[in-house]
């Protein structure tokens, strides 16, 4: 592929009015150059004219001024210097001036393009931001003429306005209905609980209430996934040292693995950022994997370590083979293996990979999946390095 050079709208600016500039002033040296040579006489020709001047002292009155006339030829030689004249030292003029309209042309282009700079900086730190609602809140300073630049800023400020107030209704909505959904589940859970366990009650009761139980439990998992992944999505407000070994370690120590051999190496790897966020990321990924194994003979690997200026954990499990095509859509809210969404019967609620995504990105990092080709998935979540 070949490489082209990119210029910025600042430059093409510069060499499209420099170029105009010097082809203007082109055609000034021309026409002026044309119309002297066309005025000059033809060698050879005589010209008669008059010459004054004074007789006397000049500290006496008596001061006479005479005139005399002359004829003189015209000579070839002297438009030629005239005319060669006009060239080159127009021409040289020309560039000088030139040089100095192309450097004044930069300085007032930059002047005249920083509103669309300040334009360009805040789109690159909303869109770099960890948390998707992160820089919403900024706002392009206006000033200046009411010019095409300065409506472009107020046209850029109002669609600011109104992705700030599209998520923080966004917000205020999963937080009061996970709020209010979190009663009546509570309530339905306190009767289902007496209902079962109350002297004279049929097995086909108690049945049916254990299975409503187990929906219930999902339910309210569900609702605590929605609040935690509506916390993950947020720019952190207080950040400390955590090292991921010490958080792997621990949540693999409290973590119930039946059938399953789960084991953490690794080395340290520190960050800052939030631990409850960081060790529910850590615990999140462990229990999938716990959970998305094998019948038998099944094991989860949870390894950290250091690279370069990154913190890096990674969770491997066995399980069962992945395409690589859907692994993208595991991080996806409500999304499992070969379905477009959960069934009421799933094993969780779907926002497991969805919620460690939301809490690398709010700590300034990045998590990612890949299909094993035994079976089985390597996830790996990798921060910025705590500094020393």
């Amino acid at each position: 592929m070949r490489f082209r050079p990119r210029l910025t709208l600042r430059t093409r600016l510069t060499l499209v009015y420099g170029g105009l500039f010097l082809l203007g002033g082109i055609f000034m040296l021309l026409l002026t150059y044309s119309l002297v040579r066309q005025a000059i006489p033809e060698p050879g020709t005589m010209v008669q004219g008059t010459q004054e001047f004074v007789e006397g002292a000049p500290s006496t009155d008596d001061i006479q001024v005479k005139s005399e006339e002359f004829v003189f030829r015209i000579t070839g030689e002297v438009w030629d210097d005239a005319l060669g004249a006009i060239s080159n030292q127009g021409a040289l003029s020309l560039a000088l001036v030139s040089i100095a309209t192309i450097a004044i042309g930069w300085l007032v282009a930059g002047r005249m393009l920083r509103p669309l700079q300040r334009i360009t900086d805040t789109a690159a730190r909303i869109a770099e931001s960890p948390a998707a609602d992160r820089g919403l809140h900024e706002r392009i300073k206006v000033a200046g003429p009411r010019d095409e630049l300065r409506e472009l800023s107020e046209t850029f400020n109002h669609m600011l306005e109104r992705l700030d107030g599209s998520f923080d209704g966004q917000r205020a909505f999963i937080s009061n209905a996970s709020h209010e959904l979190r009663t009546p589940l509570t309530v339905t859970r306190a009767l289902l609980e007496v209902a079962v366990n109350r002297r004279g009650a049929s097995e086909e009761v108690r049945q049916l209430g254990e299975t409503l139980l187990e929906v219930n439990v999902r339910h309210e998992r569900l609702i605590d996934g929605l609040l935690l992944l509506m916390r993950s999505d947020r720019e952190l407000a207080e950040r400390s040292y955590v090292d991921l070994a010490d958080v792997a370690e621990h949540v693999v120590a409290q973590t119930p693995a039946p059938d399953v051999a789960v084991a953490a190496e690794g080395g340290e790897a520190a960050t800052l950022g939030e631990t409850v966020l960081l060790e529910r990321l850590v615990q999140n990924l462990v229990e999938n994997a716990i959970r998305y194994n094998l019948p038998e003979d099944g094991w989860v690997r949870v390894a950290t370590r250091t690279e370069g200026d990154r913190a890096v954990l990674e969770v491997e499990n066995s399980g069962p083979l992945v395409p690589s095509f859907e692994v993208a859509g595991l991080f996806e809210p409500f999304r499992r293996l070969g379905t477009e969404r959960l069934a009421t019967a799933s094993k969780g609620a779907g926002l497991g990979l969805s919620i460690v995504r939301a809490i690398a990105r709010a700590h300034g990092g990045e998590a990612t999946a890949k299909a094993r080709g035994e079976g089985g998935l390597l996830v790996t979540v990798s921060l910025p390095e705590a500094p020393a």
